[in-house]
């Protein structure tokens, strides 16, 4: 038999890792029950704790010990002996009628001593439907009549194991499998200096109450009531703003499950009370849809004055036009739109690489390159600039040392936590410092992870013409705009830039194939680059009629 790599323990690496830095980050967070589980862990065989990992990465808490086989660990009944003795494992633990149907085959199901007529010729559902019904209380693996002969393994360390998972990843939905430090070697991550002031959860209860907001949201996905839900956690408050900003989504999710059920008076109720970004323009929608449209109208008016984003502006602008009509109200003051030039090209094709190559390749000339960048140039100008507030160590932003990014990067504060830091940013253009920071970070920051560069795209050539051809004054406006809103604005950005390297000129364009239409996110970055005379058109293709 050839030797074991070290790397077939990859997983059980990953999972040391984890114990490591959590606790070194949140010892003061952990319980007692949790330092002795560290503790401990570390001192068990190796294949005892690689068994465990592997166990806990699986799903579910029961496992057969037959389906158990793992060459790196080997005999799995020896490498179970220490966990059975710490109580991570239990042999005993009593199984309900639908933790046993996912344990066993339909044939094995069947096989049971139940007293039921003919239970091999029913299908596994209308098995399942007649053993509920015989109303049979849980009972441990062994004491199922009729069972084969195996022995089952139930993990009792699950809720442990999930607070120091939500400790190391900030949420519950990423799983110990998508961590595995052998691949991450592929990928290069900033450096976040972390350190207690930078920790999103700053007491044990912090952790009770990420999970039990979790808990309300895994009754929502189970079709619980909403009613129901809102109960549960009617009394919920937090000194967190991480955690609220949680609690106020979650709220808002509630919101639209209700709408999906056509109870509107319950949905805009909650909607009302709730502090969610995008709570204001469903009220008033609902508002609408339930024959209100002066109530509709007073919210978008207010909510006009001061709008979350641009997003939530054009709605609210669409609302009240369509409400003052109604209401025979004076239209809402807005900045009038300007005219985008557009032009129609006629070229062969349909071209296979797609219609915005087709349209670079017409356009370019020797003196004229063009580049198909979409959101990418801009975006990745914007990531190099503000590099160092995008990665600031702040509550809520990092957890690990493997993130591309912040995990609070679309939260509706995002920018305002870190105002002065990227105002210290954006003054690098107006003093002039920006291409010497920007081409200095391309260099030192090349290749780690970011939610905003795209490396494949940004090669020198490419960056050296845009710092080159683009006017300080049109980055400033750029960035200042994705700050605004980050979700909707980092997207829409024309498709093509030309540039005319001997003039320190630039364009941008906009293909639309045949039949394209320009979408809502399109058409209000086209109106700010209309806004602020950036040199902007939208070019229209129709492919040439064939004989």
């Amino acid at each position: 038999m050839p030797e074991l790599l070290a790397t077939d323990f990859y997983y059980l690496r990953n999972f040391e890792f984890v114990m490591d830095w959590v606790g070194a980050r949140y010892a003061d967070l952990l319980s007692a029950e949790e330092h002795a589980f560290v503790r401990a862990f570390m001192q068990q065989p190796e294949c005892s704790r690689a068994l465990l990992v592997r166990l806990i990465m699986r799903k579910g808490d029961h496992f057969r010990a037959s389906r158990l086989a793992y060459a790196e660990i080997g005999d799995i009944e020896q490498a179970a002996l220490p966990l059975l003795e710490q109580g991570w494992l239990v042999t005993d633990q009593p199984i309900e009628v639908d933790a046993l149907a996912r344990l066993l085959l339909k044939s094995e199901l069947a096989s049971l001593d139940l007293g039921i007529s003919q239970a091999g010729k029913l299908g596994k559902q209308a098995l399942l439907e007649q053993i509920a019904a015989q109303g049979l209380s849980a009972r441990p693996w062994s004491a199922w009549p009729g069972i084969p002969p195996d022995d089952l393994y139930s993990l009792t360390i699950s809720p442990l194991c999930e607070r120091l998972r939500l400790l190391f990843f900030g949420n519950l939905s990423q799983d110990w499998t998508e961590f595995v430090l052998s691949e991450l070697g592929l990928q290069q991550y900033e450096q976040v200096p972390f350190c207690t002031e930078s920790r999103s959860f700053h007491r044990a209860a912090d952790v009770d109450d990420y999970i039990y907001l979790g808990r309300c949201r895994d009754r929502l996905d189970a079709g619980d009531d909403v009613a129901e839900v809102l109960a549960v956690f009617a009394d919920f408050a937090t000194e967190n703003p991480w955690i609220e900003r949680r609690h106020q989504r979650l709220r808002f999710q509630l919101g639209q499950q209700l709408e999906r059920e056509q109870r509107l008076e319950e949905a805009l109720a909650l909607y009302l009370q709730c502090q969610h970004s995008e709570a204001r323009q469903r009220a008033v929608r609902l508002h609408e849809r339930l024959g209100q449209p002066e109530q509709a109208y007073a919210l978008a008016s207010s909510a006009l004055a001061a709008p979350h984003s641009a997003a939530e502006q054009q709605l609210l602008e669409r609302a009240l036009k369509r409400l003052g009509r109604k209401l025979s109200q004076p239209q809402p003051a807005t900045q009038p739109e300007t005219d985008t030039p557009t032009r129609l090209l006629t070229l062969p094709g349909p071209d296979p690489l797609g219609v915005e190559h087709a349209v670079a390749e017409h356009l370019a000339q020797p003196e004229a390159p063009v580049f198909f960048v979409e959101n990418g140039l801009i975006c990745s100008l914007f990531g190099l600039l503000c590099w160092d507030a995008l990665f600031a160590p702040l509550p809520g932003a990092f957890f690990h040392p493997f993130q591309s990014g912040p995990a609070d990067l679309h939260d509706a504060e995002f920018a305002s936590r870190r105002a002065s830091l990227f105002a210290d940013a954006l003054a690098a253009i107006d003093d002039g410092s920006y291409p010497a920071i920007i081409k200095h970070r391309w260099q030192s920051k090349y290749g780690l992870q970011s939610p905003f560069v795209f490396w494949g795209l940004l090669d020198e050539p490419l960056l050296d013409l845009a710092l080159r051809c683009i006017p300080a004054r049109h980055l400033r406006l750029w960035c200042e705009r994705i700050l605004k809103d980050i979700r909707a604005n980092r997207a829409g950005m024309p498709d093509l830039i030309q540039f005319w390297p001997g003039e320190q000129r630039y364009c941008m364009v906009e293909v639309k194939g045949p039949g394209d239409r320009l979408q809502d996110n399109q058409r209000r970055w086209l109106a700010f680059c209309a806004e602020h005379d950036m040199p902007v058109e939208v070019v229209h293709v129709q492919w040439e009629a064939t004989a």
